[in-house]
């Protein structure tokens, strides 16, 4: 009977101490503390979407504005802000750089920047339309004379094919034209005269005639001597 009592006795919880009820109370005062600030944030945060929709809102509505340029926040308020203008259609982009400095922009869709002024933005820069317009001429002029340059340089690397302008200083004008005729020019061949380039013999062919036209001249001088005897 003892050894049942005592075995009971020791399976009963034991009344907690001093340091244990202290630890349980700032248990309870730390959940109680962290629930009162995440309710807290969750109140500041629908207070700031609904201020956000508000601010944008009224950017729609207002036909003169085009962009609107908000101050240095947070990551979650950004982040906010971004949702609140994708909802309502906008374009919006932030800039900063580092995580004190970043800011967001808003646009309109029918004004939606150009991949200069965002660049600009990103630079940190403010956007002038007018310097950029003039920057942008500046490019296409710079483009324009390098072009007109390399043609230039590519003209004079080639040699003058115009037979009558090479040499009419030294043969005549009359004299240049008429060897030019004899002389076709042609870039793909060169300074050959042009009906040697389409004879379509044969190289047998060639040498046969050849050996026929030597042979003629042996058999036409003979004859030429008995007449001249």
């Amino acid at each position: 009977m003892a050894d049942l009592l005592g075995s009971i006795l020791n399976s009963m919880e034991k009344p907690p101490t001093v340091g244990d009820q202290e630890s349980r109370r700032k248990a309870r005062e730390q959940a109680a503390r962290l629930k009162k600030m995440e309710e807290d944030e969750k109140r500041k945060k629908a207070e700031f979407r609904k201020k956000m929709e508000k601010e944008v809102s009224d950017f729609i509505q207002d036909s003169a504005q085009q962009k609107r340029k908000y101050k240095p926040m947070g990551k979650i308020e950004r982040s906010i802000l971004h949702d609140v203008a994708e909802v309502a259609g906008l374009t919006s982009f932030s800039f900063g750089e580092d995580e004190e400095s970043r800011y967001v922009m808003l646009f309109k869709k029918e004004f939606a920047p150009s991949d200069e002024e965002l660049e600009a933005y990103r630079k940190g820069e403010e956007w002038d339309p007018q310097l950029a317009e003039q920057r942008r001429r500046l490019k296409e002029q710079a483009a324009l004379e390098e072009a007109a340059s390399s043609q230039t340089t590519q003209s004079q690397a080639c040699p003058n094919s115009n037979y009558r302008d090479k040499y009419s200083h030294l043969i005549g004008t009359s004299a240049a034209k008429d060897a030019a005729h004899t002389l076709e020019a042609n870039s793909a061949y060169g300074c050959v005269p042009v009906a040697n380039k389409r004879d379509t013999r044969s190289i047998e062919e060639a040498m046969n005639e050849i050996r026929a036209k030597k042979r003629q001249k042996r058999e036409d001088e003979p004859a030429a001597r008995s007449s001249a005897s």
